[in-house]
């Protein structure tokens, strides 16, 4: 479970994230969403500890990131697909991660399988095509076999199939009563594979609910967002003003 309790985070007189408190429950798909700017992407990054908060807290099983033991065991994470070690295989990769957090070797293998691939366990990853990438990411989530998965735009750069697949596992994930929760910008994916919604605006939480009911009254989940969420987009000028 993770619990965020009134998790802040101030940029000089910006407030990219303000007094958030949300709670993403095991056994099923917590979709996040929000506008460009909204704060998504911060917010994961205080829950990774990559990001240290102005104030308030966030917490997965009870305790704080950075004090997990081995966060692979208990947290899996997508952040970016960018910045692998492109003269790895991909096998080599798990396998260093792997070892980095005590795991056996074999959870490679299992997480490849997993993913779809087994069948390019043995390329470098420079020859990688970003969908590709994207899997490795999700790959490395899964290699500790953790209750907790949170997956920052996890269908970036997949095709048709790809979505498809991310879509039956994510959905088979919470189904084995692990904790889930995916950020993503398409609006019509999360129709399909989220059960519960945050949306965040302005840094602000507009609405922790469940999908039937945050959609009741409007035509589709799409129509649902954009009315919640119309005066809340923020754009960065050449200026670097938010508006």
């Amino acid at each position: 479970m993770i619990e965020v309790q009134q998790l802040t985070k101030r940029y000089g007189g910006d407030t990219a994230v303000d007094g958030v408190t949300f709670a993403v429950e095991p056994g099923r798909v917590t979709g996040f969403l929000g506008p460009n700017g909204a704060g998504k992407s911060t917010t994961i990054r205080m829950m990774l500890a990559l990001t240290t908060p102005t104030s308030g807290r966030a917490t997965v099983n009870g305790r704080p990131y950075r004090s997990l033991p081995a966060p692979l065991r208990e947290v899996g994470a997508l952040v970016e697909a960018a910045g692998l070690h492109g003269g790895r295989t991909a096998y080599r990769h798990l396998c260093w991660l792997a070892a980095s957090n005590g795991l056996p070797r074999h959870r490679a293998t299992v997480a490849l399988e997993r993913t779809g691939l087994a069948s390019v366990a043995d390329r470098r990853i420079r020859g990688f095509s970003l969908g590709m990438r994207q899997r490795l990411g999700v790959a490395a989530a899964l290699l500790g076999d953790p209750s907790t998965l949170i997956l920052d735009e996890p269908v970036n750069g997949l095709d048709p199939e790809g979505v498809h697949w991310i879509r039956t596992l994510l959905r088979a994930l919470a189904a084995e009563g692990r904790t889930v929760l995916i950020s993503s910008h398409l609006i019509s994916e999360m129709a399909l594979t989220a059960d519960h919604l945050l949306v965040i605006g302005a840094g602000r939480l507009l609405a922790d609910t469940g999908v039937d009911e945050f959609t009741r009254g409007h035509a589709s989940l799409e129509a649902a967002y954009f009315a919640l969420t119309a005066d809340t987009t923020r754009y960065r000028g050449a200026g670097g003003s938010t508006r």
